[in-house]
């Protein structure tokens, strides 16, 4: 949820390997801000897998 707004900007799918950010993630301050994103993905792409 946007602090400064309240809209939504990210939705999560419980029990699917799916979910979804509204921003840019790397055009946030900081090199490393969004990497919790990316990790994600990268986790969900693997257990998927199996």
């Amino acid at each position: 949820m946007n602090l400064n707004d309240q809209s939504i900007e990210g939705i999560r799918v419980k029990g699917k390997p799916a979910f979804s950010v509204q921003y840019h993630p790397e055009s946030t301050p900081g090199p490393h801000d969004s990497r919790y994103l990316f990790d994600d993905f990268i986790s969900l792409i693997k257990n998927s897998k199996n």
